[in-house]
């Protein structure tokens, strides 16, 4: 089937156009959504088969990141967005998207309980920058299909994951609900800088069982060209091919085309 992706917009979400044009440049059909609009019309979530949730700060932050915004999603939205998710359709959350998957109990399961949260980056400042990431193979997510290690910036304040329960741990762990984890430019697990909040294990992101619900911290809309990296004039001919993060993108409309 064709994509027809929604990218929510409103209250502090920043980061929609640039979501979008990532969406259209893998071949997918998109609108951008105000929050509101969803609200005011519930069904009309129902037309789409891929929802995306990008970065910004919703509501400022305010009673932390995306707590706001995802208190909104469950009481006004949970019965269409829990309708979505039974009809096996795709949910990406990027960045402040990603706190709101979390915060709204769909992430590591769809259950709309919080197991997990993220909070303040253990460097105690905002983080801007590139990191270097390492696609778990294993992993069910069908967003990191084929990737191995790719660079994407981050931008945020409270990016830290953290997993209290040791039940759950190991079994994010044993399920490789972990598609994506910081590491050095040598491709190993190691601290500050390289993690960039201190995030349990490294992981930068995390998908739900069925591999369909994913959210990371990193900005894969960020990285839609070759020019957008730092260190564009000095890439290989191979790797300025497109940018990095577009593939998170395509594989999402790749999975689309064979449902």
């Amino acid at each position: 089937m064709e994509t027809h992706a929604a990218v929510l917009s409103g209250f502090g979400l920043n980061s929609e156009y640039e979501t979008a044009y990532a969406i259209k440049l893998s071949g997918g059909n998109v609108d951008i959504i105000h929050l509101n609009q969803f609200i005011d019309a519930p069904s009309l979530l129902h037309t789409y088969n891929f929802l995306v949730l990008p970065g910004g700060f919703s509501y400022s932050d305010h009673l932390g990141a995306a707590k706001v915004f995802s208190n909104k999603l469950f009481f006004k939205l949970k019965k269409e967005l829990s309708e979505f998710i039974s009809e096996k359709k795709l949910i990406l959350g990027i960045c402040n998207g990603f706190q709101m998957l979390v915060k709204l109990g769909l992430l590591p399961y769809s259950d709309f309980k919080q197991k997990v949260t993220l909070s303040y980056n253990d460097s105690g400042k905002f983080e801007d920058r590139w990191v270097r990431l390492k696609a778990n193979k294993n992993s069910p997510c069908i967003y990191t299909k084929d990737i191995d290690f790719f660079d994407l910036p981050v931008r945020h304040g409270e990016g830290k994951l953290i997993i209290p329960n040791q039940e759950i741990l190991f079994d994010i762990l044993n399920h490789n609900l972990f598609p994506l984890q910081y590491v050095d430019s040598e491709g190993k697990l190691s601290g500050y800088p390289f993690n960039p909040n201190g995030s349990i294990n490294n992981i930068a992101g995390l998908c739900d069982p069925t591999g369909r619900i994913f959210g990371l911290m990193p900005h894969p809309e960020c990285y839609n060209t070759f020019a957008n990296h730092p260190l564009w004039t000095s890439l290989s001919s191979k790797e300025i091919r497109e940018g990095h993060g577009l593939k998170i993108f395509k594989n999402a409309v790749n999975y689309l085309k064979t449902q």
